[in-house]
């Protein structure tokens, strides 16, 4: 859908002076002939900065970790699923360079904030990290830059939020710098391109609206405007809160008929033939990443100061929520039933830590809420994660962090552990010979759906 000037919220035809401006902004966008900056250079803004770069524009990645800035610079991406290659390629040809300095921002026509959005301690809205880099990019503004918010958040924070502490630089936004929001859809490990995702856009006023939409036109296949940033913020919380619904609802499907004798993996499957009105989820351990776990209580905090309920969303997360508790409950029964043994005492092994299959991502990751339960019940617990060596310094698990992966030597595991819990299912895993090696194996995931127990106990969680 297009809208046209006098249907966008609050908008009035432009002065000449700021069409001309936005006039030549865009044109610049359009042929890749400006400078593009990425506040924040993780598992979002990574994959932003290389598709820029792909498609001309020269790249400065911002990032206040000195230490992943240095990496970048040396041709490192730091994270598994973006190879070393792309970065160094990008350095090489001297179009991309990082940095911890935000004052460079205003070296940028674009800026983009790809920054953590996470929940405090109250389940709240943590807006300390946009707070700080929307006060660094205002501190370094020009005229004729857009700034674009990409980091999920509740409708209305970019207009409230962002907005205030632009102008406090003394410049308006949609007259002499410009301001969207356009939420990230990154897949960590996905199958898609950034440039294949389609990319939402919104902006409260028509120069704004019109400078996303030719950058963005640029860097993906497909642009889907929306009226306003408040309504780009809502289609991303909607996403995920159709996801965190649809786990939620599928967990306790699975509770239900495992008292009644029925597999909820086969009833998927079966279910999932039907080609109309209906979208196979699966159960799994809780729910993990940056965004599934915690943009439902993104919505019903800002849902509480409308007093509106959201008691849908609230129980869907409650139910994701307590689904580790579920499996360390469904070991325990497991280690009593089938091998006479209490969770206090034995020695139990995770496969798999990371919060999905092929990523070296531990973001609200249950493996972690699950270890850390495991071993306050009097349990002895390692992992195995080819993806996760190491555990880095968390802020929710401070007590596992340095924890380091064990050897897959399943050779031994027999003397080692009492029980093996599947918690991630990642690719290129010998199941088999973990189903040959250990005489329980707890799997959350399916992942032994085809491996033939033999003298070991398979019990699905």
């Amino acid at each position: 859908m297009k809208f046209g000037q006098d249907q966008l919220i609050g908008s009035k035809p432009l002065p000449d002076g700021t069409l001309s401006r936005v006039a030549r902004l865009a044109a610049r966008f359009r042929t890749g002939k400006a400078t593009v900056g990425v506040v924040g250079m993780g598992y979002v803004g990574q994959p932003l900065a290389i598709t820029a770069h792909r498609k001309g524009f020269r790249v400065i990645g911002f990032d206040i970790d000195p230490d992943r800035v240095a990496a970048l610079n040396r041709g490192r991406s730091g994270i598994r699923t973006i190879p070393d290659s792309r970065i160094a390629d990008m350095v090489k040809g001297g179009m991309f360079r990082a940095s911890a300095d935000l004052d460079e921002v205003g070296d940028a026509d674009v800026v983009t904030i790809c920054v953590p959005t996470p929940l405090n301690k109250y389940r709240e809205p943590d807006l300390s990290h946009v707070r700080r880099t929307a006060d660094a990019i205002a501190a370094a503004l020009r005229p004729d830059q857009l700034i674009v918010l990409e980091s999920t958040t509740y409708p209305g924070c970019t207009a409230q939020v962002v907005k205030p502490m632009l102008e406090a630089s003394g410049l308006r936004v949609g007259t002499d710098v410009f301001l969207a929001y356009s939420p990230e859809r990154e897949d960590p490990g996905s199958k898609f391109k950034t440039s294949e995702i389609p990319k939402v856009v919104g902006a409260d006023d028509a120069g704004s609206r019109t400078l996303a939409e030719a950058f963005y036109g640029r860097l993906v296949d497909r642009v889907v405007p929306v009226m306003n940033t408040a309504t780009a913020e809502a289609v991303k919380l909607s996403e995920n809160i159709f996801r965190c619904v649809n786990i939620a609802l599928v967990n306790e499907l699975k509770h239900i008929f495992e008292h009644m004798g029925i597999d909820i993996w086969e009833v998927i499957e079966a279910a999932a033939t039907k080609p109309f009105g209906y979208m196979p989820f699966y159960p799994g351990p809780g729910l993990g990443g940056h965004c599934v776990p915690i943009d439902p209580f993104y919505l019903s905090w800002k849902a509480r100061e409308h007093e509106v309920p959201a008691r849908f969303i609230e129980l869907a997360g409650e139910i994701n929520t307590a689904e580790p508790h579920h499996v360390i409950a469904a070991l325990a029964s497991a280690l009593s039933s089938h091998r006479q043994l209490s969770l206090s005492g034995s020695r139990i092994l995770l496969v798999g830590i990371a919060y999905k299959r092929n990523v070296d991502d531990l973001r609200e990751s249950p493996a972690l809420t699950i270890f850390r339960q495991l071993e306050a019940r009097g349990a002895a617990v390692d992992y195995y994660d080819p993806w996760v060596s190491v555990i880095p310094e968390t802020r929710e698990n401070p007590q596992l962090t340095g924890r380091r992966s064990v050897e897959w030597k399943p050779e031994r595991f027999d003397q080692e552990f009492d029980a093996a819990l599947i918690v991630t299912d990642h690719d290129g895993v010998d199941y088999k010979a973990l189903a040959d090696s250990v005489d329980l194996v707890v799997d959350t995931r399916n992942a032994m759906r085809d491996v033939a127990g033999g003298s070991c106990s398979i019990v699905k969680a």
